[in-house]
């Protein structure tokens, strides 16, 4: 310090002023890059804030992004099952719809069927109409079939195969009402009770109801009816409408059942039906 305060003092005052100068204008200049480097660091540490807050944001942009990514995916998912489901539910409406189309044409088809049917019991009724008032015979619908009931005691004598005058007579008027049917086709059944029977031509009852039955054949074919259309069948003592016990019921299962062979090709499906049998 000697030394200094030595070297200024030998220093003229003009210089020593000039000197005096340029330190304070380095000492500003000094402070001044200070000051400039203390704002640098201040706008520094902003910057680096702003990027560590631009960063966190873009991280939960990316969040927010995949979130909604995962939330289409599921909405896509569950909007494909949904579509999966409606699709499945219209084609089993298409199918519920269909068939109840079907049901609905053969309920009407049934319908169809059972109404012809009834008219042509109401026009059997009224073709036998002379011979029903006359006690001559019936005609009823049995297991679902139109049935001319006759007894056999009208038609033949007891334990015999050979028809009465009256008998005979009331047959060729059946035959000639079964004629004006058309094609129609019949199957002639005959029936008895159950007294047994052993002669010589006839072991049992079920001979002498199957030569009842043939007998009634022929009459009926002789009354106009086509041989290709009747046929005979014997049931002897096997399907009862009345009470073997009593003379009544024994006299009601004595009977000719002339049936009325339905007409298969009008009922709904059988056209199915013959598919199935080739």
């Amino acid at each position: 310090m000697l030394l200094l305060a030595l070297t200024l003092a030998c220093v003229p005052k003009k210089d020593f002023d000039a000197l005096s100068a340029d330190l304070a204008a380095e000492k500003a200049a000094h402070a001044s890059t200070k000051a400039t480097l203390a704002q640098r660091e201040t706008t520094l540490g902003e910057a680096e804030a702003e990027v560590a807050r631009l960063k966190a944001e873009e991280a939960q942009l990316q969040a927010d992004l995949a979130a909604a990514k995962a939330a289409m995916a599921a909405a896509e998912a569950a909007w494909d099952g949904e579509k999966a489901a409606l699709v499945s539910d219209r084609s089993q409406l298409k199918a519920s719809v269909a068939e109840m189309e079907g049901a609905l044409r053969e309920a009407a088809e049934r319908r169809a069927e059972a109404e012809k049917r009834v008219a042509e019991f109401r026009d059997l009724l009224g073709r036998f109409k002379k011979l029903i008032d006359a006690g001559q015979l019936k005609v009823q619908i049995v297991d679902g079939r139109m049935v001319v009931v006759l007894a056999t005691d009208i038609l033949f004598a007891s334990g015999k195969a050979e028809l009465s005058d009256g008998g005979k007579a009331s047959l060729t008027e059946v035959g000639a009402v079964l004629a004006s049917l058309g094609d129609r086709s019949f199957q002639v059944e005959g029936h008895t009770d159950d007294v047994p029977i052993a002669t010589e031509r006839f072991p049992s009852n079920w001979e002498l109801a199957s030569a009842r039955s043939i007998l009634v054949v022929k009459t009926l074919i002789g009354a106009g009816v086509k041989a290709q259309h009747v046929s005979a069948a014997s049931f002897a003592e096997t399907h009862p409408i009345g009470d073997n016990t009593s003379p009544e019921g024994r006299k009601a299962n004595r009977r000719i059942e002339i049936v009325v062979v339905p007409d298969l090709s009008t009922l709904p499906g059988f056209d199915e039906l013959q598919k199935v049998g080739g």
